[in-house]
């Protein structure tokens, strides 16, 4: 049987309420036209925020190629975008896609796939990769679950990052040039004893608690903040944030940059230049993971705490080789971040005492998961053997 390879995708997301749909979205397109030579149209539902991730895109367009991906608007009936079907479909995160669209699908016979969220939770193994017929189509949908074990479908993980990685963090001249580029010409004079931070975090999270323990914290510390209303607002009511005229505010043995939205790539950068990352949802979660340092993962908030149970099975399955007393110290942090009900203070100092070790085990953790097939590599692989299974 001759090798099937489907080369022309379309993939469909829509724009919750934060950008890690998008994030995850553009970068998956691109990968999978880079990385895999694939021809690609990614449909959005809200052009105007997704312009805050595809930053070059023209929101008074309704299609265009940015590198290397077709970006148009979502689809309506009448579009002649839509004549000729993809190969494959990526529905992004059930995001549902129009009727008339998965009629077509199943006049076509294209592939339909829906990504899901990522998460460590143990049931994600047995749903992974499982089909669902439709009851009124001649067509099958089959869901596929991002993961952290072989038996999912992987992380997000362009072909060169990790080279990219490794060739900024041992470059002091990549460094310095990257706080320059963001407007940061003082974090190369950082005394031996500074702590790099970055924060990216949801309202609910104790960010003034955490500002007023880094405010007194027994070493210099820069706390780098990527534009984020929540936390401007919360600033609002520690330090006079509209009066100051830079975007740079001293307090105590702080000093706050205020930086302004970052590309993905930049946003890269910040964590690799960081030495303690706190991150949030999926998108910067992953790329936290990638970044080979420690970081603090706030899940997004869900009623009845649900976001803690798949907090808790990340960190057994992250932390599964750690030394108990790094397992006790990540736990305890990562929960006090993300309880929104019964939120405490992270152990701070502990956490800055901690951080060699803990980088230590975060750079043996990573290069574990590295071994690992990536997520696009994995949906190039499962959607050539569904296609070889219809011939």
């Amino acid at each position: 049987m001759r090798h099937i390879r489907n080369n022309r995708w379309d993939i469909f997301c829509k724009i919750v309420d934060n950008y890690g749909d998008i994030g995850v979205c553009w970068r998956l397109s691109q990968q999978l036209v880079h990385d895999h030579n694939l021809t690609i149209r990614l449909f959005i539902d809200d052009m105007t925020s997704a312009k805050k991730i595809i930053t070059s895109l023209d929101v008074s367009k309704k299609s265009q190629l940015i590198n290397g991906v077709q970006v148009c608007v979502w689809p309506s009936q009448k579009d002649t975008t839509t004549t000729n079907l993809a190969d494959v479909v990526l529905e992004t995160f059930s995001c549902e896609l129009p009727d008339f669209y998965i009629k077509k699908m199943a006049q076509q016979a294209s592939i339909w796939i829906n990504l899901e969220y990522l998460s460590a939770e143990k049931w994600v193994s047995d749903f992974h990769a499982k089909p669902s017929p439709q009851a009124t189509l001649a067509i099958t949908k089959h869901y596929f679950f991002p993961g952290f074990k072989d038996d999912t479908g992987g992380l997000i993980r362009e072909k060169e990052l990790i080279t990219e990685r490794n060739i900024f963090t041992n470059s002091k001249e990549k460094q310095s040039q990257f706080w320059q580029k963001i407007g940061i010409s003082s974090a190369d004079n950082s005394t031996a004893d500074t702590v790099k931070i970055s924060l990216f975090c949801y309202a609910q999270a104790d960010i003034i608690g955490l500002i007023k323990s880094l405010i007194v914290a027994n070493r210099h510390i820069r706390l780098f903040i990527p534009f984020n209303s929540a936390i401007a607002s919360s600033l609002q009511n520690l330090v006079d944030v509209q009066q100051s005229n830079s975007n740079e505010i001293q307090q105590g043995n702080l000093t706050i940059h205020l930086l302004p939205f970052l590309s993905q790539a930049d946003y890269d950068r910040l964590l690799w230049g960081c030495d303690l990352n706190f991150v949030r949802g999926e998108d910067s979660w992953i790329r936290a993971i990638w970044a080979e340092k420690p970081f603090i993962w706030q899940p997004y908030i869900q009623s009845d705490e649900t976001h803690i149970l798949k907090l808790k099975a990340f960190l057994d399955l992250y932390l599964d080789v750690a030394a108990p007393d790094i397992v006790d110290l990540m736990k305890e942090s990562h929960l006090a971040w993300s309880s929104a009900s019964a939120p405490t203070r992270i152990p701070i100092e502990r956490l800055f005492e901690q951080l060699p070790e803990i980088k230590n085990y975060a750079k043996q953790a990573t290069k574990v998961l590295s071994l690992q097939p990536d997520l696009a590599t994995k949906l190039v692989i499962f959607s050539e053997n569904l296609a070889k299974n219809k011939v």
